[in-house]
């Protein structure tokens, strides 16, 4: 898998409450440029409009502080993965959800972190959302590189 080289850094900070903060105010900028759904548009859909919105409800479903902070630090390097990347995802079916496709991009910080960008695609309408952002594990960086 080819890795897109972000230019944005991840948000810094220890505590909770600053780093949700700075990634909300991300998300309210480009909240803000619309008057209904917030969203950005990828490069590589053809400029076709990713939602933001759902991000937020799965960041808050069971994850405990120290992983919304390690995924809240990764939003403007993903929204910029987002926005530029042309390469390949990897794409499969949705397990739970036949009707679905979910397409998981890759990225580098410029520190060298490898992270990850979950899309979610409905099949009928071509409707796209943004579900998770995420940095792989330690465990895991031996298997990427």
């Amino acid at each position: 898998m080819k890795y897109y080289q972000v230019k944005n850094q991840p948000l810094s900070g220890t505590n909770y409450q600053e780093i949700r903060k700075k990634s909300l105010n991300h998300y309210h900028k480009i909240k803000s440029k619309s008057k209904r759904k917030p969203y950005i548009r990828s490069a590589y859909f053809k400029k076709n409009k990713i939602f933001l919105d759902i991000f937020w409800s799965h960041l808050y479903e069971r994850k405990n502080f120290i992983d919304l902070m390690r995924r809240m630090k990764l939003y403007p390097c993903a929204l910029e993965l987002i926005d530029d990347s042309t390469l390949e995802p990897i794409s499969k079916k949705n397990p739970n959800k036949s009707s679905e496709i979910l397409h998981r991009f890759g990225g580098i910080t410029p520190q060298k972190e490898i992270f990850f960008v979950q899309i979610k695609e409905n099949k009928r309408s071509g409707s796209k959302w943004l579900i998770s952002v995420f940095p792989i594990d330690k465990k895991q960086k031996k298997t990427f590189r």
